[in-house]
């Protein structure tokens, strides 16, 4: 199991954004303002620390969605901040099928394409 790698800086603006209305909200005695807003950050804390990439047996698993690694044709570096499962911009995209993509950001990514090429070592690797 490999975990998604963090930006500091994104979390920064990302709790930022919704951490201010929490305290405005406390500040005007709107409290069910800052409720609201702190059962947004809970969900958020909760998704980005579930990021996990997992390799299991012949399938890629990024949440509950399941990749066949032999499907898997091309991985490449990139810096894509297009919305992904990934919490950094550090990342690697992985081509599949025909025209489908994904982006992650494992730490240990080194490792990671290396586990994938020893299910599938037809890929093509650009990193």
């Amino acid at each position: 199991m490999y975990r998604s790698k963090i930006d500091w800086w994104l979390m920064l603006i990302v709790y930022g954004a919704f951490v201010y209305p929490i305290v405005d909200g406390i500040r005007m005695k709107h409290y069910e303002l800052s409720l609201i807003f702190a059962g947004i950050v809970g969900l958020i804390s909760f998704l980005f620390y579930t990021i996990r990439y997992k390799i299991e047996a012949e399938n890629l698993v990024i949440w509950r969605t399941k990749i066949h690694i032999h499907s898997i044709r091309k991985v490449y570096k990139t810096r894509n901040p297009l919305s992904s499962p990934a919490l950094s911009l550090d990342r690697i995209a992985i081509v599949y099928n025909k025209f489908d993509e994904v982006l992650i950001s494992p730490v240990e990514r080194d490792d990671f394409i290396q586990e994938l090429l020893k299910v599938n070592p037809n890929i093509e690797v650009q990193v």
